[in-house]
């Protein structure tokens, strides 16, 4: 066997067998990278997938990949800077996976401030509002999977992200605090905490990395990304659709108000 390298190997299909059938799941950031992963995962489960993403052309694709899975994946056109339409999109949802994001990498003197605000905004206020959209019917039913995609910098701190690092460790204490008002209602909220995963958001954050370190862009996967990680690859999106889809099964219902990471052992230190 070959030792996995920074490219890393092909995900496994999945091998687990969840019935979701008759719950709907509303997943953000759908059009790509994790979210089109866990939409897809949920979907192959049985359930009835809300894609909400402002990419129409990403959900189309989505939609199109999603043909012939038990379940079904619907595409909603959405920026989540509009909170209002956010909280009335999640009515009705069983399941609500929170996973948009974006980034951008800069020292806190140069951080647009415009951009710190949209970075809340998409990461931490909206996730509040979809869950807030979202509890009054897994409350009436009395179960319901809130899961919310954090990061390990949710849970530990890097230079030049500012905004990210803030959001993250925002949503750690929103999922929190979902977790303690839920429990008596069936409802559990956890945070995903993966390592740098191979999406389009950590593409471009190796460029600028390279520009903040004044590297190359091939020194920053093996350098910075995963200098502190022992496994030194990158983690595939369907590695963490498959983290989202074990905290919405049975066996997970224990589980709440904590944080499954996902990041080869890069916390450990």
């Amino acid at each position: 066997m070959t030792a996995p390298t920074a490219s890393g190997p092909a995900a496994a299909p999945p091998s687990v067998t969840v019935d979701l059938g008759g719950r709907t799941a509303l997943v953000t950031g759908a059009a790509g990278g994790i979210g089109r992963a866990c939409a897809l995962r949920l979907a192959a489960a049985g359930a009835k997938v809300r894609a909400v993403d402002r990419a129409a052309d990403g959900l189309a694709e989505l939609v199109e990949r999603a043909s012939g899975l038990p379940g079904t994946v619907e595409a909603h056109v959405l920026d989540l800077t509009d909170l209002d339409a956010a909280e009335t999109a999640a009515a009705g949802t069983d399941i609500l996976v929170n996973n948009a994001g974006l980034q951008l990498v800069r020292p806190i003197e140069e951080f647009p401030p415009d951009v710190f605000h949209t970075v809340l905004t998409v990461m931490l206020e909206a996730p509040f509002r979809l869950i807030r959209g979202a509890l009054p019917h897994m409350y009436g039913q009395g179960w319901g999977r809130i899961v919310n995609l954090s990061s390990v910098h949710g849970l530990r701190a890097s230079a030049y992200k500012s905004a990210y690092v803030a959001a993250k460790h925002g949503l750690e204490g929103l999922s929190k605090t979902a977790a303690l008002e839920g429990a008596a209602h069936g409802v559990t909220s956890n945070c995903v905490n993966p390592g740098y995963v191979r999406t389009p958001l950590v593409e471009r954050q190796i460029a600028d990395q390279a520009a903040a370190h004044g590297i190359p862009p091939e020194a920053v996967l093996t350098d910075v990304l995963l200098k502190d990680s022992a496994l030194k690859r990158l983690v595939e999106p369907e590695e963490v659709a498959e983290a989202v889809l074990y905290l919405c099964t049975p066996q997970a219902s224990f589980i709440t108000g904590t944080s499954l990471t996902l990041d080869g052992g890069w916390t450990a230190h």
